[in-house]
């Protein structure tokens, strides 16, 4: 069996739309730009992660609680956060198209084109000269870089561009009947505030010591300017964050913790090592003293995938200081009071999504006996989280099999998901449950009928093996839990 792996992303894409993972929102309507729907399989899957990074987070820890807070919050808490006066990204427009570009994105994509030319060394010098400027927010020099380079629009083609600002990516809405500024709030731009402002809550009701953590997942809301690489950057997307209180002074202990024990984690799921790797913030956000992104080799790029961050006391601080409540606790073992520092493990659910999802997909190219040759596409999803656990297929839609299936399926679909056929060839339903990511098919044949055993297909490996069928069940439970 020789092996090719296709790193097309649009192949991908479209892997992803016509088995059922993702379709573009409102697609009936030419869709919603940067906007998405997750179709049968792709639900299943994106619930399976979740669910596999809750309980990671909550059921295997014991000093980790969950919570899930509103969308809407006070406005205040906003403006506490910092993100009414810094949650934004610099912006260029273009004069001749009037089409606007986020800057580092601008560059970034300049900066392929030149890689794609055999000038790696040069794309790399110019996106680590864009980097050190957007460290020091130089929008004059960032401005000269672009006209330097001649980076000009894709939309007219030329360099025509104003200077670059800074915009806030948060969506606003009105609460009530009358729309005044008043009334402003604000789609949440992450979860982690639902999460500080809950401290006290939290803490005193689970009856929680220091050290100890709070896990969400929930949406979030961003408006972004330049949306692209299908579910990688949205505008409506869904965050796993957990926020961890730690005493003052053990906060980067704690930080190089949680960096290894979320790195294995991805590899619980399969992700290969030579697929990640920690990049360290270059500039530190204004809340933070340390700070670094597992990044994974997307089809377009290492990017990053999951944030750690040592967020120091700031949030805590800042909603004291704004709502005038103390947020202190009082640790018995040193008989202090103190705000609790904080090290954050923030994921995007989407994104994990996608990296599963191009890390598992494969087209193979297979060598029959006979000496012709096949094909398959097949997605290499852990068991742990794939969509479909079991498919069960009956040989034939007569003789009983049928009923020897479905007594199966009963047995099994209240332990996980299992999908039932009867249509079409057994190697052509294989190939759709390899295409959709099914660990294990179990075939019902004749011999079923004498022996009561079963042959079992395994998706990787391709390989069959006869076991009983009172052995499935227990067999597939084995793989996934």
């Amino acid at each position: 069996m020789s092996t090719k792996q296709d790193n097309n992303f649009q192949t991908i894409i479209s892997h992803a739309k016509e088995y059922g993972f993702v379709f573009p929102s409102s697609e009936i309507y030419d869709g919603l730009s940067a906007v998405y729907d997750y179709g049968p399989y792709g639900s299943e899957l994106k619930k399976n992660i979740r669910n596999y990074w809750w309980k990671s987070m909550t059921q295997l820890h014991d000093n980790i609680v969950g919570l899930d807070a509103a969308i809407f919050m006070h406005p205040t808490t906003w403006k506490a956060s910092g993100h009414v006066d810094n949650f934004s990204d610099p912006m260029i427009d273009n004069k001749d198209s009037k089409k606007r570009y986020r800057v580092d994105h601008l560059i970034e994509g300049f900066a392929e084109k030149l890689e794609s030319k055999g000038k790696k060394e040069e794309a790399d010098a110019l996106v680590e000269e864009m980097n050190q400027l957007l460290a020091k927010e130089d929008f004059a020099a960032l401005k000269t870089l672009i006209e330097t380079n001649k980076i000009g629009c894709e939309v007219s083609g030329t360099c025509n561009w104003t200077d670059i600002r800074q915009f806030n990516l948060m969506f606003s809405t009105e609460i009530g009947s009358v729309a005044d500024a008043t009334n402003t709030l604000y789609l949440r731009p992450e979860t982690a505030q639902g999460i500080f402002v809950n401290f006290l809550n939290v803490q005193k009701s689970a009856r929680m010591k220091v050290p100890f953590g709070i896990a969400q997942t929930g949406k979030a809301f961003r408006n972004e300017i330049v949306a692209r690489q299908f579910i990688f950057r949205m505008r409506e997307f869904e965050q796993m964050e957990m926020q961890f209180f730690v005493r003052p002074g053990t906060e980067l202990d704690w930080f190089e913790k949680w960096k290894e024990e979320r790195l294995a984690w991805h590899r619980s799921l399969g992700i290969a090592p030579e697929k990640e790797r920690f990049l360290p913030h270059i500039k530190l956000a204004h809340y933070a003293n340390a700070a670094v992104d597992i990044e994974f080799e997307f089809p377009f790029g290492f990017k990053e995938l999951e944030g750690i961050h040592s967020r120091t006391d700031y949030d805590l601080r800042r909603h004291q200081e704004f709502s005038g409540k103390k947020m202190m606790y009082f640790d018995p073992e040193i008989n202090q009071s103190y705000i609790p520092y904080v090290i954050e493990t923030s994921i995007g659910l989407d994104r994990m999504f996608l990296a599963i999802l191009s890390s598992a997909y494969e087209e193979q190219e297979l060598k029959k006996e006979d000496g012709t040759s096949d094909s398959r596409t097949v997605l290499h999803i852990s068991p742990k989280i794939s969509p479909v656990k079991l498919a069960i297929f009956p040989l034939t839609k007569k003789d009983g099999l049928p009923e020897i299936g479905k007594e199966l399926m009963e047995d099994c679909k209240t332990a996980f998901r299992c999908y039932y056929e009867e249509k079409d060839a057994i190697g052509k339903r294989y190939r759709r449950q390899d295409a959709i990511g099914t660990p294990f098919c179990v075939t019902i044949d004749h011999q079923t009928k004498e022996d009561n055993t079963v042959t079992v297909r395994h998706r990787d490996s391709m390989t069959q093996e006869r076991i009983p069928m009172s052995e499935v069940k227990k067999m597939v439970l084995g793989a996934i839990l």
